[in-house]
């Protein structure tokens, strides 16, 4: 299979999966509409699919969504092969993608040093005019 098939392939498992998400159609209780999918990579033979998932949750519930995935993991495999014309349909693996989380805490801490920074500098200045 090419590789941008394989790319169609992951954008659409990823959309499909998302959508049952968030339209609640996946009954675990685990499993929270605020959980996001990030990116799915499938395997060139089919075979396997590892899904991404994140969230800004606590850690624990974004575990325990991924484990409530895993458990659902046929009934979700189901209802996209219905939707989809592909000769096999891979089998999904969910696992926690803690990237997205640490890149937003990233931020908020260079956010926090160009703040000191700035008020350090402010500081600096006013010092600099009273003497």
């Amino acid at each position: 299979m090419g590789q941008y098939r394989i790319q169609r392939l992951n954008d659409q498992l990823r959309d499909e999966i998302s959508k049952l998400i968030l339209k609640g159609e996946v009954k675990d209780p685990r499993v929270s509409t605020f959980l996001s999918i990030n990116r799915v990579e499938v395997t060139t033979d089919l075979g396997y699919a590892k899904v991404y998932v994140s969230s800004f949750l606590p850690d624990n519930q974004v575990e325990k969504g991924v484990n409530g995935l895993n458990a659902a993991a046929g009934f979700i495999q189901r209802e996209i092969a219905k939707k989809l014309r592909i000769r096999q349909f891979p089998k999904l693996q969910f696992l926690v993608d803690s990237g997205m989380k640490e890149g937003f805490t990233m931020v908020q801490k260079l956010n926090q040093l160009e703040k000191e920074s700035k008020e350090n500098a402010a500081n600096q200045d006013s010092e600099d005019t009273e003497d």
